[in-house]
């Protein structure tokens, strides 16, 4: 039974891509599974076959230049009609997406929430830069006005500690594979454990120390009434900087930034420099930052911080800059000046600053409340679920909404080719 007739049949054919390591992606299957539909999964390495304790698993275990011809023949035989992955930029799963699209498979991508605390994304055919999210601000009021207003979702963050002990338990089963997975490369750049021995254990040790000087540094800047510009940073290895910005790697980004905050910005403003609370320590920070700083002559009006509660800094900054985080769109909704400096869903006229860096730090331009409300409920209607990857409860909701979704998505596919068909 080819594509087209399962779907007519109300069944759906589904294969499995990588996940994250969490049982996220095994309680969707579960749930697909007993739907009635057919479930099937690629693995590329043991840490994928740990996470995926049911039927229908295919290892893949060519050299990556096969893997196009090999997933062609595998949506053939399988009658696949949809493909799940997390993220669309690893390598694998990008020339996925170019198979899928040639077959005619629609092709669901999961990725970290737009929103944060309590969602995750889940689009058809791409994220981020390959979101299908409307640009026009026309388009997103006339939606907007349409839908309800779903607040901050079901409480399901956490599970920092499950998140790490997964991690771990992936990536310990990858170690020694060479036999069974000769041709696995991971996507990320740097080998985990080297991360966890070079990076995270060291800052780990440091984080009290470091979490207590961010409160200093942080209180004394709020105390002051110096008003200031927040600038989050990302994450080094994180596809946003790599392929969706213009810089490649963080460091060139933060060069910009105080490049340009040291040429035109007023002298009493100063810059809070933000690092990300999961960066992994390869890089200190800290130290790129002062020494920017020191070289366009803003030293002492550059702070970095390795902490603090984002609400309250987003509360008191007079605007942030970014990249592409997602910490833009929560000062959106703070009512904040953003600027962005790479793609983002939400650069859009209307909402963030557009007359660039420059002029940012003097005439920074603010959002219009009306479109980014709307705005927001048109991003958790196309592309939020109300879950979480980590938490057991988190889990039950986002595999709840992504049934439901991936399942309304095949009707309206085959509503349009019952219309199709009789124009």
């Amino acid at each position: 039974m080819n594509a087209s007739a399962i779907l007519r049949a109300g069944r759906r054919s589904i294969l499995v891509l990588q996940g994250v390591a969490s049982p996220f992606f095994a309680a969707l299957g579960a749930a697909l599974a007993a739907r009635g539909h057919a479930v099937h999964r690629i693995n590329f390495c043991r840490g994928d076959r740990l996470f995926w304790p049911l039927p229908g698993g295919i290892d893949f275990r060519e050299p990556a230049d096969h893997w196009p011809g090999f997933l062609a023949a595998t949506l053939d035989r399988l009658g696949v009609t949809d493909l799940v992955m997390f993220g669309d930029a690893r390598p694998l799963h990008e020339a996925a997406l170019a198979v899928a699209r040639r077959a005619g498979v629609r092709p669901w991508v999961f990725e970290e929430g737009y929103l944060r605390p309590n969602w995750i994304t889940l689009e058809c055919g791409g994220t981020n830069a390959q979101s299908r999210l409307p640009r026009d601000p026309r388009a997103i009021l006339l939606e907007g006005a349409l839908l309800p207003d779903r607040g901050e979702g079901e409480a399901v963050a956490g599970g920092m500690a499950l998140r790490v002990r997964d991690e771990v338990r992936y990536h310990a089963a990858n170690l020694g594979q060479g036999a069974e997975f000769p041709h696995y490369r991971h996507h990320r750049p740097w080998p985990f454990f080297q991360e966890v021995a070079c990076g995270w254990l060291p800052r780990l040790a440091g984080r009290p120390l470091v979490r207590a000087l961010a409160k200093f540094v942080i209180g004394r800047l709020l105390a002051s009434g110096r008003p200031f510009v927040l600038f989050p940073l990302q994450l080094d290895g994180d596809v946003q900087i790599r392929r969706h910005s213009p810089f490649g790697r963080l460091a060139p980004a933060i060069e910009h930034v105080l490049e340009s905050f040291a040429a035109y910005s007023p002298p009493d403003l100063a810059l809070l420099v933000k690092v990300h609370p999961l960066d992994n320590g390869m890089t200190r920070w800290a130290s790129v930052v002062a020494r920017t700083a020191r070289r366009f002559g803003v030293a002492d009006r550059v702070l970095t911080v390795d902490g603090g509660h984002l609400p309250t800094l987003l509360e008191h900054a007079r605007a942030v800059v970014t990249v592409n985080s997602t910490v833009g769109f929560s000062a959106l909704l703070h009512h904040r000046p953003v600027v962005a400096l790479g793609y983002a869903i939400y650069d859009l006229p209307g909402l963030t600053h557009r007359s660039g860096l420059d002029r940012f730090w003097t005439k920074p331009e603010r959002p219009n409340r009306h479109l980014l409300l709307a705005f927001r409920r048109v991003v958790i209607a196309r592309s939020q679920l109300n879950g979480s990857f980590y938490t057991p409860n988190g889990i039950a909701r986002g595999v709840a909404e992504a049934v439901e979704r991936i399942e309304r998505g095949a009707s309206l596919l085959v509503a349009r080719e019952a219309a199709a068909s009789t124009s």
